[in-house]
């Protein structure tokens, strides 16, 4: 049985280069989801700027969240209404305690998160000012995830609808579970951050890539924009800070934007995996590129109006009030 609701009770200010009457479709069988990569502990400093090499300056004052692209995207799509299985490596330290439980309480399954001996919980420090931000990412135990991990989650890539990838674990991995789950017939989506290069048999495993309009050099090994968007149409889909998303539908380039009602994009952290998230889900319950670009973006607009990564995640249920 499938719900059909009116789009516009989820988007309301889209600045778009055409309108549309379409709706998003949200069957009642709930999405199966596997998520594979990092999670981390985020120490956010807040400052009048930025600081410059060799430059000391003094934070107004500093926060800790929960984090790493893998947890986001997990919780992301969890809160979504999705069924997910997060595969992933902690330390075995009171920060992966907290990332565990964080995760526990999202309604993301931790079957599949392994604790390790050999590093302690991965970390990443932030210098925040104005909307700029300068990350370090320390990886520590997700570097310990592996292909023997992956395997351990063999029996659930047979019934899940989806399964998402990032950037901060092994490339090893990475292709290993593109692989494993395209034997399976499986969609797989790719968040390609932190950027590099991706190699022809990743592009061709996965389904669908998320990529930053200032990384396409790094990723594809070229810059130019239309000509990536015209070889993948319809599975690269490039965005920038202000919330905007363009990719090629096969006849035309497509381009959205969502600034959040008029506002000014504040915290930036996170809107990435938000709108894959968002993408991720809309695709599962079979709504079409342009609704699922929609959706993906107003989730990443909602994201960016609080702190962190993981706090301004919207539930499904925000989409109905």
């Amino acid at each position: 049985m499938k719900a059909i609701f009116p789009y516009y009770k989820f988007v309301k200010n889209y600045n778009t280069t055409k309108q549309t009457q379409n709706t998003m479709n949200f069957s009642s069988e709930q999405p199966k989801i596997i998520v594979v990569g990092s999670s981390s502990i985020d120490l956010v400093l807040e400052t009048e700027k930025v600081p410059g090499a060799n430059e000391t300056i003094l934070a107004r004052h500093s926060e800790s969240y929960f984090g790493g692209k893998g947890a986001n995207q997990a919780v992301g799509t969890a809160r979504l209404g999705a069924s997910v299985y997060f595969i992933g490596c902690v330390g075995m330290d009171p920060l992966g305690q907290q990332i565990m439980r964080n995760l526990v309480s999202e309604n993301v399954n931790v079957a599949f998160v392994y604790e390790t001996d050999r590093d302690a919980t991965g970390t990443a420090y932030v210098t925040a000012s104005d909307g700029n931000a300068a990350i370090v990412v320390v990886p520590a135990a997700n570097n310990c995830l592996n292909k023997e991990h992956i395997d351990t989650a063999d029996r659930y890539f047979h019934t899940v609808d989806l399964v998402l990838i990032q950037l901060e674990v092994s490339m090893d991995v990475i292709e290993y579970t593109a692989k494993k789950a395209k034997k399976y017939g499986k969609k797989v989506g790719l968040y390609a951050s932190p950027a590099m290069h991706l190699n022809k048999e990743l592009l061709d495993n996965v389904d669908f890539v998320v990529a930053k309009s200032s990384e396409l050099h790094i990723i594809f090994g070229e810059d130019q924009r239309e000509e990536i968007l015209k070889k993948y149409f319809n599975k690269v889909f490039v965005r920038d800070d202000t919330n905007s998303t363009i990719y090629f539908d096969g006849t035309e380039m497509k381009y959205f934007r969502n600034d959040g009602n008029g506002n000014r994009t504040v915290h930036k952290m996170g809107m990435g995996d938000a709108f894959t998230s968002g993408f991720a889900v809309a695709l599962c319950h079979g709504n079409s590129i342009e609704e699922c670009v929609k959706f993906g973006n107003e989730v990443s607009s909602r994201v960016s109006r609080k702190k962190g990564s993981q706090t301004g995640l919207p539930k499904l249920s925000d989409f109905f009030l």
